[in-house]
């Protein structure tokens, strides 16, 4: 089983809308039974808080539901848990390294580093921002990252 653990400040945008996408395209895939999919925040503002509605809105104008998600902080333990922690941005990779043990960095990375098409290595905030279209924005840009963490992990599973 690959472990892959989501996570933004709040976990109530992009780490939850990473979550879903990314659970969706692995189920079209049918790899649910190998991979498991979560998400978590780097502070405490939301835990237990249902994503924002507006991500919500945009995600499931792509079919894809995130009513049942719930906000979480990440924890030290996460990195000994999981095979994949992939933050949305370098202020929350820094604060994933503050809490990192040495021997578990080399699963902490920036999630776009998985779509190297890309011109940008992060995930913008959307929740102070562009509106609906910021949302729309961190979508694409998950998707297309979502894509290549895919292709990373079906690599690693048929080795």
């Amino acid at each position: 089983m690959i472990k892959v653990l989501f996570v933004c400040m709040g976990n109530i945008c992009r780490s939850p809308t990473a979550e879903g996408v990314f659970k969706h395209l692995v189920e079209k895939a049918g790899l649910s039974d190998q991979i498991y999919i979560d998400s978590a925040g780097t502070h405490s503002y939301h835990i237990g808080h249902p994503p924002d509605s507006r991500s919500q809105a945009a995600a499931l104008r792509r079919g894809i539901d995130l009513s049942d998600l719930r906000a979480r902080k990440v924890k030290p333990k996460d990195f000994a848990e999981f095979d994949y922690v992939l933050a949305m941005d370098r202020d929350n990779y820094r604060d994933l390294q503050s809490i990192c043990p040495p021997n578990q960095a080399d699963k902490l990375h920036l999630f776009l580093e998985f779509a190297p098409n890309l011109d940008t290595r992060e995930v913008p905030d959307p929740y102070y921002g562009r509106g609906q279209e910021g949302f729309e924005h961190v979508l694409d840009l998950i998707e297309a990252a979502s894509q290549g963490l895919l292709a990373d992990i079906r690599q690693r599973l048929s080795s």
